[in-house]
């Protein structure tokens, strides 16, 4: 008997953060019995373990600029028309190919906007079959404020029109979807709350097992990335970790003379190395992690129970990772250091702070990904 399949469309344009977010509901959906095929129509991801997903890459499309006006194709040339229909045309062609049960979107259409000369062709094939899948949006818990607020009626307007569900990657009880989307108490029908998704494959080891007792330094790629792994390596002998080891992990997409030039002024007893596949095990075995608030890393070490300082990416119209970050530094689970205030003495300063807390569960739904599999699957069956 063949295994339910699902069309699952991720696509990122800045971080790679959608992408692994995206891979763990991807093998938790596996690993409930469905065969999921994964678009991507981001720059190809290393170390992307779909659990046995089947990966359909599409023409690789990415944002240069804070607001995501400015989208490039897999050559760095601005898309066009003649671009936007080849990708059209080869979403199309995978999903006439898979025959789905269940179309799972994420973001759209909370968000990817630019993204519509595909999707709506997409859904306007998908519902006029005669046994049309299941529709459903994957979704963050915290939407980005739209630069307009007729974005959000446009938001209402397309989930009524095309989407069964909306699945809500989030808890009420740190945060109702409601805030952020004013609208949906007019979706209550169709939202359910999955609790936060968790990349939970992190080993814990021991004294001489990766990362152990070391201050793990992450960020994603550009400048603000770049500032904060600066700031860390300089605030190390302003702190009482001076002593351990510091492990600097840089973004895959940071150009290689930047990589290059953090290595370069790396003192003694700090490591500057790409971002590693085993990132969740390194925050299970660390001292302290200093990261940006992206929701995976931040979902990942309250499952490790580390001590964290977090600067939350408030660049462009970003104010989602602040919200968050701030929501859960009230429960006492880690510490805020805003960008705006970054520094080696604020950066010392925040490690002391976070280095007096005593780890601590935040109480919040943390089974997103078994919760997705297990309705998508039931979804599946029914058609």
């Amino acid at each position: 008997m063949s295994r339910p399949r699902v069309l699952f469309y991720v696509q990122h344009l800045l971080g790679i953060g959608h992408q692994r977010r995206g891979a763990t509901l991807t093998r938790a959906m596996q690993a409930a019995g469905l065969d999921v095929t994964y678009v991507s129509g981001g720059h190809e991801i290393p170390n992307l373990d779909l659990g046995g997903g089947t990966l359909a890459q599409l023409p690789a499309a990415r944002a240069v600029d804070l607001y995501f006006k400015k989208l490039v194709d897999e050559h760095d040339r601005p898309i066009d028309d003649a671009w936007r229909a080849r990708r059209r045309d080869a979403l199309l062609a995978i999903y006439r190919e898979v025959r789905p049960q269940v179309v799972l979107l994420e973001l759209f259409p909370f968000g990817r906007r630019q993204m519509r000369f595909e999707l709506l062709p997409l859904l306007d094939l998908a519902q006029a079959e005669a046994r049309p899948p299941v529709i459903a949006s994957s979704v963050r818990d915290i939407l980005v404020a739209p630069p307009k607020p007729e974005r959000l009626q446009e938001m209402l307007a397309l989930v009524e029109r095309y989407f069964d569900h909306v699945l809500v990657h989030g808890d009420p009880a740190l945060i109702p979807f409601d805030a952020t989307f004013p609208h949906a108490a007019r979706i209550a029908d169709r939202l359910q709350y999955t609790g936060y998704v968790v990349d939970t494959r992190g080993v814990r080891g021991g004294p001489g097992s990766d990362g152990w007792e070391e201050v793990l330094v992450s960020a994603g790629g550009g400048a603000v990335g770049d500032r904060l792994l600066r700031t860390a390596m300089a605030a190390r002998e302003l702190t009482a970790l001076r002593a351990h080891r510091w492990r600097v992990l840089v973004g895959v997409k940071v150009p290689a003379a930047e990589f290059d030039a953090l290595r370069e002024i790396a003192p003694d007893g700090v490591v500057v190395e790409r971002a590693r596949g085993d990132f969740p095990s390194l925050l299970m075995n660390c001292a302290l992690s200093i990261s940006q608030a992206g929701y995976n890393t931040l979902m990942e070490g309250l499952h490790a129970g580390c001590r964290s300082v977090v600067v939350p990416y408030a660049g462009g119209l970003e104010t989602e990772q602040t919200r968050r970050a701030d929501l859960l530094a009230e429960r006492g689970v880690l510490t805020v250091l805003p960008e705006g205030a970054l520094s080696p003495a604020a950066m010392a300063e925040a490690v002391a702070r976070a280095m007096r807390q005593t780890p601590a569960a935040a109480g919040i739904d943390t089974d997103g990904a078994a919760t997705t599999a297990r309705l998508v699957a039931a979804w599946a069956a029914g058609r």
